[in-house]
């Protein structure tokens, strides 16, 4: 099951037209993968596990509030910042990538789905000088580097459930990895919200700021 049968399993309460923007995200990927490489042909076969699904392990730790502003660093083709999107249209994201042919990818899937809460840009995360909510990314670098980059983006005021801060999809054992970092941080086991075998060693590693 690798359609948006496997979404609705865990997200039942979509709008027709939440619906309507995952049902479309496999022709979308599909027409742009074959001309611009940013997933694997393996994955694609996966791409509602792997992807999508992964990209919303991420709202099961934070359910975002109208109006939140959300940094997506290395966002690929478009993960986890598009799935998120959908599921949160009255929150604003802004993908940034620093291989510019990504982001043409994310700007025609963003664009074929009709999606207004998604702004991205051909740029390195160190050098974007909004403020925001939140910082996702999805495994891009270890998290000390991470850290350096987005430290300073950072809005004052929270009014979400979590602090504001990052919100990081890892795998496997990071002790060492984040004691590098010198900061407080939560791991939230995405086994504990899906029950596939891909996401048996999947995290959402939390660092409020």
């Amino acid at each position: 099951m690798d359609n948006i049968e496997l979404i609705l399993k865990y997200f039942s309460s979509l709008t027709e037209t939440q619906k309507e923007h995952f049902g479309k995200l496999r022709e979308l990927y599909e027409l742009w993968n074959a001309q611009i490489n940013v997933i694997s042909r393996k994955d694609m076969e996966h791409l509602y596990e792997k992807h999508v699904l992964h990209s919303l392990g991420i709202a099961k730790v934070c359910a975002f509030v109208a109006g939140t502003e959300i940094l997506d660093v290395g966002t690929g083709g478009g993960f986890p910042g598009i799935p998120l999107a959908i599921l949160f249209p009255e929150v604003n994201f802004h993908l940034v990538d620093s291989i510019g042919k990504k982001i043409k990818v994310v700007n025609e899937v963003a664009a074929g789905l009709g999606l207004t809460n998604v702004k991205a840009e051909h740029q390195r995360a160190e050098n974007i000088e909004g403020k925001y909510d939140f910082v996702i990314s999805r495994a891009v670098t270890r998290m000390e580097p991470f850290v350096e980059w987005i430290k300073h983006k950072f809005k004052r005021n929270h009014f979400n459930a979590l602090d504001n801060g990052i919100l990081y999809l890892k795998g496997g054992d990071l002790t060492e990895e984040l004691a590098e970092a010198k900061r407080k941080y939560t791991i939230y086991d995405l086994p504990n919200y899906f029950e596939e075998e891909f996401f048996e060693t999947k995290k959402v590693v939390y660092l409020p700021f």
